[in-house]
Parts: C-alpha cells; sequence; structure tokens
C-alpha cells in the first residue's frame, strides 16, 4: 500500500486528489492536508468583488466531498518538511499544526510514501507597507473573503458617486515592484469600469492602471504577438485600444513599495519616486514562498534542498544572463531533484527565471513580472504529476512518462471584461507556448501565430460563465468529471 500525501486544497492539489482517487485502488491512500475548510474556485472572485456573485456561488465545503470520495483529509498548515524522516519516525514525514476546532494549535508528524506540495503563494501582503487588504481604501480579490470586502468598498464608492458632484479616483494594479497575476487585476479594472457604467457614474470617476509592467499586456509572459481578427497584433496594442476606448489611464514600470490611507507610493525605472492618490484601490501584492523549513534525519537543516523561495523541482537553476535563457531551463516532471518522492506542481514549484525581461531602476529596485503559473498550467502540472505517481506506483518503479513543460505547454485564458449576459463581454487569447521559444518562433516573437490569438466580445462572456459552472462541477467530483480537460 502506498500513503500519497497532498499539502494544499487549490486548483493543483484537489486536481491532483481527485486523479489519484480515481485512479488508484482503496488499498492506496490519498490524503490532503489544508488551512482552507472550503474549495474556491479562483478565477471568479472578480465577479464577487463587483457584486455580481455571491461567494457561496464559488465554494463549497471539502470534508463533506472528500469523505464521499475516500479521501482522508485534514484541516491543517505544514510547519517542516522531514524528507528522511529522524530518528524516532523511521519514515519520511511533514510536522502539521491543525487550525481549527478541539485538536486547534496540536501537531501531528504525517508519514507519507509521495508528496506533493500543492500550497501555491503566500500572499505577501506584508511586502508592502500598508497594504494589508480592506485597509488605507485599498483592496484585494486574491480569495473570496477579500472579494467580498473589496465590494464593499466598491459599493460605497458607487453610492458616493452618485451623490458627489466632483470626482473620485480609483487605482487597480500590482501592488509590489515583483507582483504578477496582471491577469486578475485586468479583469478587476474592467469589471469596475462596466460597473460604474451600468450605475450611471463612470463620468464622475477617473480609473487608472499601474503596474509593473514595462508595457501593457506583459502579464509577465513578456507580451505576445497574437492573431487578432485578420490582423497580426501585439498584446500591448490590444490592451491600450481597451484601455483607450474605455477611457482608462495607466502608470507603467511602477514598483509600489508603500500604502497609506488613499496614497499609493512607487518607484519607476527612472528611479523617480512618486505618489498616485486613490478613494478606491485593488492592488495584487506580492506572492512569496511559505518560508517552510526542512530537515535531515540527523535534524540538520537541509531546506537549501527543496526551496529556494518556492520549491525546487527539475529545473535549470543555473544563474545566467537573461539573453542565455531558455524554454529548456523549465521543468518537465516538478519532481525534486534531491527527494525524488516530493513533486511540486502549479504555483508551488521555483521558476528557475522570469519569462519578462528583468529591468531594475536606476536606484538599483527590481521591477518587473514574476513569472505566472495559475489557472490551466496549474492543473495541468497537477494531473501529470499525479499520473507520474499512478505509474509508479502500479508498475513498482519510477515513472516520470507523463511531462509537460511550460516551454511547450499552451495556455488558454477568458478574462472577463463586464459581466451580462446580454451585455457582457471579455477578453479570449490563448498563447502558446507560455515560455516564448525565440529559437523556434524567432519571427513571431516566441509563439506560434497559429494558436496565439485573441479576440474581444460577449461570446467571450458567455464562455467564461459556462467554465465557472463546468469547472465547478469538475471540482465537486461529479458524474464524468474527469472528461472536463484541465
Amino acid at each position: 500500500m502506498s500513503k500519497i500525501v497532498i499539502l494544499g486544497a487549490g486548483i493543483s492539489g484537489h486536481t491532483a486528489a481527485a486523479h489519484l482517487r480515481r485512479k488508484l485502488g482503496k488499498e492506496h491512500e490519498v490524503l490532503v492536508v489544508s488551512p482552507n475548510r472550503n474549495y474556491q474556485w479562483v478565477p471568479s472572485n472578480i465577479w464577487v468583488g463587483i457584486g455580481r456573485m455571491k461567494s457561496k456561488e464559488l465554494i463549497f465545503p471539502l470534508e463533506p466531498l472528500y469523505k464521499r470520495k475516500g479521501i482522508g483529509y485534514k484541516q491543517a498548515r505544514v510547519v517542516s518538511f522531514h524528507p528522511e524522516g529522524n530518528k524516532e519516525v523511521e519514515k519520511p514525514f511533514v510536522t502539521v499544526e491543525y487550525v481549527f476546532g478541539e485538536t486547534k494549535g496540536t501537531q501531528e508528524n504525517i508519514t507519507y510514501d509521495y508528496l506533493i506540495n500543492a500550497t501555491g503563494p503566500k500572499l505577501a501582503f506584508d511586502l508592502t507597507e500598508g497594504l494589508n487588504p480592506g485597509t488605507n481604501k485599498a483592496y484585494s480579490v486574491c480569495t473570496y473573503d477579500h472579494a467580498e470586502h473589496a465590494w464593499e468598498g466598491l459599493h460605497a464608492i458607487i453610492k458616493q458617486l452618485k451623490t458627489t458632484d466632483g470626482k473620485l479616483k480609483i487605482l487597480i494594479g500590482t501592488g509590489h515592484s515583483k507582483a504578477t497575476c496582471q491577469g486578475a487585476a485586468f479583469e478587476y479594472i474592467l469589471n469596475v469600469e462596466k460597473e460604474l457604467v451600468k450605475h450611471g457614474v463612470r463620468d464622475k470617476a477617473e480609473i487608472t492602471w499601474i503596474s509593473n509592467e514595462y508595457k501593457l499586456g506583459d502579464f509577465g509572459m513578456d507580451g505576445m504577438l497574437l492573431s487578432y481578427g485578420n490582423m497580426i497584433m501585439k498584446s500591448n496594442e490590444m490592451v491600450e485600444m481597451i484601455f483607450e476606448d474605455r477611457g482608462i489611464k495607466w502608470i507603467l514600470e511602477a514598483g509600489v513599495y508603500k500604502v497609506e490611507d488613499g496614497v499609493a507610493y512607487y518607484e519607476n525605472l527612472e528611479g523617480e519616486y512618486k505618489t498616485e492618490t486613490f478613494d478606491f484601490a485593488m492592488l495584487i501584492p506580492a506572492f512569496s514562498g511559505h518560508g517552510f523549513k526542512a530537515f535531515d534525519k540527523n535534524e540538520v537543516d537541509v531546506t537549501d534542498k527543496l526551496f529556494k523561495g518556492f520549491m525546487i523541482v527539475d529545473a535549470d537553476y543555473t544563474p545566467k544572463p537573461y539573453e542565455e535563457w531558455t524554454v529548456q531551463d523549465w521543468p518537465e516532471t516538478y519532481q525534486n531533484p534531491t527527494y525524488k518522492n516530493i513533486f511540486a506542481p502549479g504555483i508551488a514549484f521555483a521558476p528557475p527565471h522570469s519569462i519578462s525581461k528583468p529591468r531594475k531602476s536606476k536606484n538599483g529596485t527590481e521591477i518587473f513580472p514574476a513569472p505566472p503559473r495559475t489557472g490551466m498550467p496549474s492543473g495541468i502540472t497537477a494531473k501529470l504529476v499525479a499520473d507520474n505517481i499512478i505509474d509508479s506506483i502500479k508498475f513498482g518503479k519510477e515513472s516520470l512518462h507523463h511531462k509537460g513543460s511550460m516551454g511547450n505547454m499552451g495556455a488558454a485564458c477568458i478574462a472577463s471584461a463586464g459581466y451580462g449576459m446580454t451585455q457582457g463581454s471579455g477578453v479570449s487569447i490563448t498563447t502558446y507556448p507560455i515560455v516564448p521559444d525565440y529559437k523556434k518562433y524567432k519571427n513571431t516573437g516566441g509563439r506560434d501565430l497559429k494558436k496565439t490569438f485573441g479576440e474581444i466580445g460577449l461570446a467571450g462572456h458567455w464562455v467564461k460563465l459556462a467554465l465557472h459552472y463546468a469547472f465547478i462541477y469538475k471540482a465537486k467530483m461529479k458524474p464524468f468529471w474527469w472528461l472536463i480537460p484541465e
């Protein structure tokens, strides 16, 4: 019998647990450890943040589902990793601390044969002074409860706009010089703009995008050249077109480092320190590793064998100039090279380098997006890790037949640009590969134009909404859920 422990119940962790349980016999144990009691479909948080969805529509409790499906569950957070065991526990184990109920605060050592680290990122609000969500007029949509709070703030602004004769300022974008997830902020700013139009107060609001991107539409992927209708267009041109059409201003090359009541302080690449005032802001924080520690069988610290901020996997982490980075640097199996029964799909793995070109201000501050690994890549990498573990168990020896590098993996993103069955809108973008291959596609910005394209329109909203219900269905493991692709 094998025991597979999965840390985290987000898109990666939940996906891995579902596939493992479906394909492995009941003699094998699948156990999920997560501090969260609910599963949430994160891409729909932006609709909660504009009051168009309730959080109950995108969450459900994990424990009842896991109990029905034969998946173990512990509501706990990871404290430390012990990949060799120790003098008291012979098998590899993780130490966890319970976060709920009568056992809250107590710790337990959980042994495993295979470990999947799907803990995702720490939402590092603390790396930007004053950015705690819901304070200083600044909010977040990174979790469903954050999004609920953001809607309270936005709703208050809309009410104020209906009674004021002056203008109010709305600021949306990234709240740190290395923040990623520009896509979520992009969706939110377009949805907020649309809501102001619907409430008849758009003319009373000044909406500004602030980002660490060098150009609009970078999205942490160094931008892209894409097919748009009968044209070939750069992603920055497409986003500029959308923003100009909606009267949205933008500030680029901005590393926000402090937020006070209604004021964002930022540094730009010229080394200038500037401020932007606001009455309502939604700023994405930096993502970081959780700061886990790891110890060998003699209790010697071996954290550097497992973590480089996020978890070390089969990537090439050799320091080299930006011009020498290639798609071959990116991992394919998400297996830790030292402890080969440990894997880290999704956001939990340490990328070998950024995708966007690194840039520093004249003061030496790094201002550029970190690489995105959310959504579709999280699900795909989780499934291939699960499949490799399943094959290894069935064959009785290590099998890494299933592979998937972001350098040869495509992704589809439907960015909501406004909610409504007849007046909604969506920006549909597919890109292949996610990490640009400048050698293979040297004349098209590292991407295959046959598989990289963009569209804008009502159909995009319908697709986005359909995906919401499809992936909630899939996450609840309802009949034939596995036929819905990652």
